[in-house]
């Protein structure tokens, strides 16, 4: 209970129950916003990964179609 004030104790009781209630679920609130932030994280590091196989195989695609050009031309000669 609040100390006695001019104010209806049941009022002063209310905004003490509701801060002590948010100050309450601050570190739920952090862990909850940090869980998500090392999701996104973790599947931003996965899409990256994703990009760079898709552009390795392009580039291996690539490197095997200028040998198998460059193989067809001297062979022509």
């Amino acid at each position: 209970m609040a100390f006695p004030t001019s104010l209806n104790s049941q009022i002063t009781d209310a905004v003490t129950q509701s801060n002590v209630k948010v100050i309450g679920e601050a570190p739920a609130m952090a862990l909850g916003s940090l869980y998500q932030s090392l999701a996104h994280a973790a599947s931003i590091a996965g899409e990256n990964l994703v990009t760079q196989q898709q552009n390795a195989n392009n580039v291996s695609h690539a490197l095997v179609s200028r040998c198998v050009q460059s193989l067809v031309g001297s062979a022509a000669k």
